[in-house]
């Protein structure tokens, strides 16, 4: 049995992003009509509130992928993108990037920021471990799509909220 869709949106962001230009956006699709949900940072431990994010990840009919300079540091960020993706591929979730002053070729194949990042990941969880090669994984299919790229941080919102 499918689970009821609770939310039409989850934002996926981490970092210096989440209050300013996340709650821009959030704000804007809430006007919208979009029940939107986006995590608290205080909510990413990774411990108890992670089956409720999950499920909101679930429930949702669209999620949108914020993919800034600090996002790879972030481990349950990377989480809930590996949940995003199987989402994506086992309910047709709609899943939109946003590249927020980040090219979407550093994100897909890792360079840059997120190869400085990645390093760190395969130092603490071993350099083939299997849930880093899933973030690896998640992060270049998701980079792949169509999305939005916000080279100036600043974005007009109405269009976005059009195009979903």
């Amino acid at each position: 049995m499918e689970s009821e869709q609770c939310y039409d949106v989850y934002m996926n962001l981490r970092g210096e992003i989440h209050y300013g230009f996340g709650g821009n956006l959030c704000k804007a699709l809430r006007d919208k009509g979009f029940k939107t949900m986006m995590s608290d940072e205080r909510m990413q431990s990774g411990t108890q509130d992670s089956p409720f994010l999950l499920r909101a990840i679930e429930q949702s009919r669209i999620a949108i992928v914020v993919f800034s300079k600090d996002y790879p540091r972030y481990t349950w960020c990377l989480e809930e993108l590996v949940k995003i993706v199987e989402c994506m591929e086992t309910k047709n979730q709609l899943v939109f990037p946003i590249f927020y002053k980040v090219k979407p070729y550093y994100v897909r194949e890792q360079k840059k920021y997120y190869c400085d990042a990645f390093a760190k990941h395969d130092k603490k969880f071993g350099e083939n471990s299997e849930k880093v090669q899933k973030w690896r994984s998640a992060l270049s299919h998701v980079a792949k799509l169509h999305g939005l790229i916000a080279r100036s941080g600043y974005v007009n919102f109405s269009i976005l909220t059009r195009i979903l």
